[in-house]
């Protein structure tokens, strides 16, 4: 008996295999899951401890006093100079900006005190102190 060979004929694919993007999607789902913590802390601060409110998302700032009194604005370190000069230019510039502080419970408080200073100076009104959720009280 002799063999017919059977010409294939090749047809192009009109499917998508989802299996390796689906595979990639979940990848990167997690990723972002897991980095997205760590992004949003920004410095390291053991804040005190106070009950929190809502403030506006729009036109804020951020300064930051860690433990060994390093400061930061919108986590860049930034020296006490830079920091007078950028608050007075943002005071003059929108005077409505709110201004988050994050200050570590441990600072002394005159560096508090001192950066409370710099932004009255500047004309800086709207100040937020930025404490970390009381406990809820089980009943």
């Amino acid at each position: 008996m002799a063999r017919r060979a059977t010409a294939r004929i090749h047809r192009p694919i009109g499917e998508i295999n989802m299996t390796p993007l689906i595979d990639l999607t979940f990848l990167l789902l997690i990723t972002f899951v897991i980095t997205f913590p760590l992004i949003q802390t920004g410095i390291p601060v053991n804040l005190p401890r106070g009950r929190a409110t809502d403030l506006p998302t729009q036109h804020k700032r951020t300064v930051t006093l860690d433990r060994q009194g390093a400061l930061y604005v919108d986590d860049a370190p930034v020296t006490r100079d830079v920091f007078q000069r950028e608050m007075t230019e943002l005071g003059q510039r929108e005077p409505d900006t709110i201004i988050l502080i994050r200050a570590d419970e441990a600072i002394a408080y005159g560096k508090l005190i001192e950066v409370l200073r710099i932004l009255h100076e500047a004309r800086l009104a709207r100040i937020a102190l930025v404490t970390q959720p009381e406990p809820r009280a089980r009943p």
